[in-house]
């Protein structure tokens, strides 16, 4: 195994419920993270799709999307927030996790190919830059909205593997979100399940136990 791919929000930055969390406080005016979430999970389905489709397809544009959430909150719940720059909301004193970085790192220095896969809405590719050296980081970035697939689809697996140059038994996925690494597996990849750094680093390095990666995560 010679690719390893990791998901950004949630496994780079701290879970996605801590992000639902601080935005829901920063909007206010009764706002919380189960109502922003049950609004979201109807936009999508409005589209057939699930809650972040619209975005990281992307659907529609993060304005037109954010529109349409209010105007959930608003004719459900009486709640009239504004969700515009939703990005900046998202990311806003979101600190990138070091320790998960610095082992991403290690394996760069050991010579793996470390890959960036994300679900990720184009508005707020400015937004995740800003928390890491992508181009010292890694080696390639797939993002759901430049190719136009994503996770778990057998196709952003099969396009990622072919940037890495590599057949995807060669490939491995740490990602939050378990369904996104079923499809990994579906599509002949190995996956992470990630829940925490010592846990997803020990779970790698037994993958690649060839070539263990020394780091100071414990």
């Amino acid at each position: 195994m010679r690719a390893v791919w990791t998901d950004f929000d949630g496994v780079v930055t701290p879970p996605v419920d801590l992000a639902l969390a601080e935005v829901s406080r920063r909007v206010g005016r009764g706002l919380t993270p189960d109502l922003l979430r049950s609004a979201m999970e109807a936009v999508g389905r409005s589209m057939g799709t699930d809650a972040m489709a619209p975005l990281d397809t992307p659907l529609l544009t993060e304005e037109q999307w954010a529109r349409q959430v209010e105007q959930v909150l608003l004719e459900r719940h009486e709640l009239r927030v504004d969700l515009s720059d939703f990005g900046g909301k998202w990311f806003a004193d979101r600190p990138a996790d070091e320790h998960w970085v610095e082992f991403l790192m290690a394996l760069r220095r050991s010579g793996f190919f470390v890959g960036l896969l994300s679900n990720t809405p184009p508005a707020w590719e400015r937004h995740w830059r800003r928390l890491v050296a992508a181009d010292l980081l890694f080696d390639a970035v797939v993002s759901s909205h430049q190719v136009r697939c994503r996770k778990p689809e057998a196709a952003i697996f099969d396009l990622a593997a072919a940037r890495a140059g590599l057949a995807p038994d060669q490939c491995v996925l740490v990602d939050d979100q378990e369904v996104h690494c079923e499809g990994a597996r579906a599509a002949g990849w190995h996956a992470v399940h990630f829940t925490d750094v010592p846990r997803a680093a020990s779970a790698l390095n037994e993958l690649l136990s060839r070539q263990p990666v020394r780091s100071v995560v414990r």
